[in-house]
């Protein structure tokens, strides 16, 4: 079923919405949260609540793209998710590595107001933006889908050392983008 269908019958309120979009979206779904929390029962819960978001964000939203729409929800339900099990000292395996990555590079204070991370979000997509599509693809499956090293390597057939390199070097450029840009960590 096309997206613009399933759209439409969660603006009739038709429970088939819910059963079209875990048809077409679960295993995208489920990846994006598993990538974060590594736990599937906790995925499971993080999908749940992604279902029930959109049942009750559509209507009156009316997404433009509908996997981007319900992979955001289930990526920020899977952070929340993470962050209480994190304070809970329950879990801590795979995230935790990038999200230290990227520490350096982006300011604590604008991590911990809305506002900011607006501001902070379009930020990074203009610099995203100029990143070659390689070093950009690579750059939004570690930070924002929050997939392994070795799982890159084998989507873009290239080394462990490459996908590091690459990383690194843009984890840097982000950092001087985003000083120049006027965020600093101090």
């Amino acid at each position: 079923m096309q997206d613009k269908q399933i759209i439409e019958l969660f603006f009739n309120r038709d429970e088939q919405a819910l059963n079209q979009i875990i048809k077409k979206y679960q295993k995208y779904c489920f990846s994006i949260a598993h990538n974060i929390l590594n736990n599937s029962e906790d995925v499971l819960e993080v999908l749940n609540d992604a279902y029930l978001a959109c049942w009750n964000s559509i209507p009156p939203k009316k997404p433009d793209n509908l996997a981007t729409y319900i992979g955001k929800i289930t990526r920020n339900n899977a952070l929340d998710k993470y962050r209480k099990l994190k304070a809970k000292k329950r879990n801590g395996e795979l995230s935790e590595v990038s999200f230290d990555e990227l520490e350096d590079c982006i300011p604590d204070s604008f991590l911990k107001e809305n506002t900011n991370q607006v501001v902070l979000s379009q930020t990074i997509n203009e610099f995203l933006a100029d990143l070659n599509e390689t070093d950009r693809n690579i750059f939004v499956c570690r930070y924002w889908y929050f997939d392994s090293i070795k799982d890159i390597c084998k989507r873009y057939f290239c080394s462990k050392s490459k996908v590091k390199m690459s990383l690194k070097r843009n984890r840097d450029k982000l950092k001087e983008f985003l000083i120049k840009e006027g965020f600093s960590n101090e």
